[in-house]
């Protein structure tokens, strides 16, 4: 049962008599209790929805095309509240999060209806039979997956929690059940990888084609880790010595099954110093959400905008770009192809240093607004300072740390523009050209 926020004026469901207030109990039948169960079983053509309205149960039948809209809208997008995370993993990010930041941040969701509708990934370790049997029936897929390990008493002890070890057995089930997955495993050193590594790749592997990638990315390291379990980042040779290791169990699952299943993250090639791989290495970048592939993608991106932007000759600007330490690198080898192609372009790539988190956090999305003020005040900017959108959260007006564009704006005295990790998106920004 869930309750009716609004009934969107002229909607099938306000000609019905449906209103705000009343309580949507089934639909054909079906008992709803949250966003699957509604989206699920309202795409029929012909509706009958049990309402409760005060001592009222009562019937309403709607006739409708297939996949149309009825008009009715809920308290919460899921219908009711999130689900959180239950366990205490030893390499958990929001455990490093330092006090006094906005409440939300610290919220750790483990929803599987968020995995579905949203791409979240999930531990499953708080799901009930019958909210796995609900996937299957409900065909709920692609769902994301942190896996982590597929050594039961292992994850077991990476989660603290004793039901972690179940995570493989539902996999199984899954896979059986044809529901595609993509999974993540968070590198610990001397903890998952390894001998752990190759079994979980192993593992993982058997399920395929329903296992249908696997990101593999280094856990983030804070400074804030006082009294939390002992993690110590991978150095420069160990992340190539990883990267080996992957990339010789990926080129199997090439041989084997035409893609390679595994990919590393970005991060661990420029830790390592390596070349990130080309694009057809990636198979069509089912992880570059993840931080898997991204580079190479804007990379190849940037360079088809070059091509086609070889008669273009902007006027003389000069403009500068701020990003985090692991794509500082990258980031200056765009801009230098830039002010080939066009010399009157004058642009600073400054790298900013991640004092907010500790210097082992060095991707540019959890760069905060005050670290990016302290070591870029003073400086000369030239007309825009240009950002990466990953900077910003999910509602696009705060940074991590609840500053905003405005405010960065102001205190460093330049117009500020965000831009997408798309190569044709950061040519255009550097040439003074607006997207389209």
């Amino acid at each position: 049962m869930v309750t009716i926020k609004s009934v969107l004026t002229g909607s099938a469901a306000d000609r019905a008599g449906i209103k705000r207030g009343d309580y949507l109990i089934r639909i054909n039948g079906n008992e709803i209790n949250d966003v699957l169960d509604y989206r699920y079983y309202i795409t029929e053509s012909k509706v009958r929805l049990t309402i409760h309205r005060g001592p009222e149960l009562f019937d309403v039948v709607i006739n409708k095309s297939q996949y149309d809209d009825i008009g009715l809208e809920f308290e919460t997008f899921l219908m009711d509240e999130k689900k959180s995370c239950r366990n205490k993993c030893i390499f958990c990010f929001i455990d490093q999060l330092p006090h006094g930041l906005r409440e939300s941040l610290y919220f750790k969701d483990d929803d599987s209806r968020l995995s579905f509708l949203m791409g979240n990934y999930i531990t499953m370790t708080n799901m009930s039979e019958k909210e796995i049997n609900r996937i299957i029936d409900m065909r709920m897929s692609p769902i994301n997956i942190s896996v982590h390990t597929t050594n039961p008493s292992l994850r077991e002890y990476m989660l603290n929690n004793r039901f972690a070890g179940e995570c493989y057995g539902i996999m199984k089930k899954f896979a059986e059940a044809d529901i595609e997955m993509h999974c993540q495993i968070v590198l610990c050193k001397e903890i998952n990888d390894g001998a752990e590594l190759d079994r979980t790749m192993r593992d993982l592997s058997a399920l395929y084609p329903q296992v249908s990638s696997v990101s593999i990315v280094p856990a983030g390291l804070t400074k804030y880790r006082d009294n939390l379990f002992p993690l110590s980042p991978y150095t420069p040779e160990e992340a190539d010595s990883v990267l080996q290791q992957i990339e010789k169990f990926a080129d199997e699952c090439y041989e084997k099954f035409g893609c390679r299943l595994f990919y590393a993250a970005d991060e661990m090639y420029l830790n390592a110093g390596r070349k990130i791989p080309e694009g057809d290495y990636y198979d069509g970048y089912p992880q570059i959400e993840n931080g898997v592939g991204m580079v190479r993608s804007m990379w190849d991106e940037f360079n088809h905008a070059i091509e086609e932007t070889i008669e273009f000759t902007p006027e003389p600007r000069k403009c500068s770009v701020a990003t985090g330490a692991a794509a500082y690198g990258f980031i200056s080898s765009l801009v230098e192809k830039a002010t080939e192609l066009c010399p009157s372009l004058d642009c600073t790539v400054y790298k900013i240093r991640n004092d907010f988190f500790g210097e082992n956090i060095t991707v540019a999305g959890l760069l905060t607004g005050e670290d990016i003020y302290k070591q870029l005040r003073g400086k000369d900017l030239g007309d825009t300072l240009y950002l990466s959108a990953t900077m910003l959260r999910y509602d696009k007006e705060r940074l991590l740390d609840d500053t905003t564009p405005g405010w960065l704006e102001k205190k460093l005295n330049t117009k500020i523009e965000f831009v997408d990790c798309d190569g044709y998106r950061f040519l255009e920004a550097l040439m003074g050209r607006k997207e389209k």
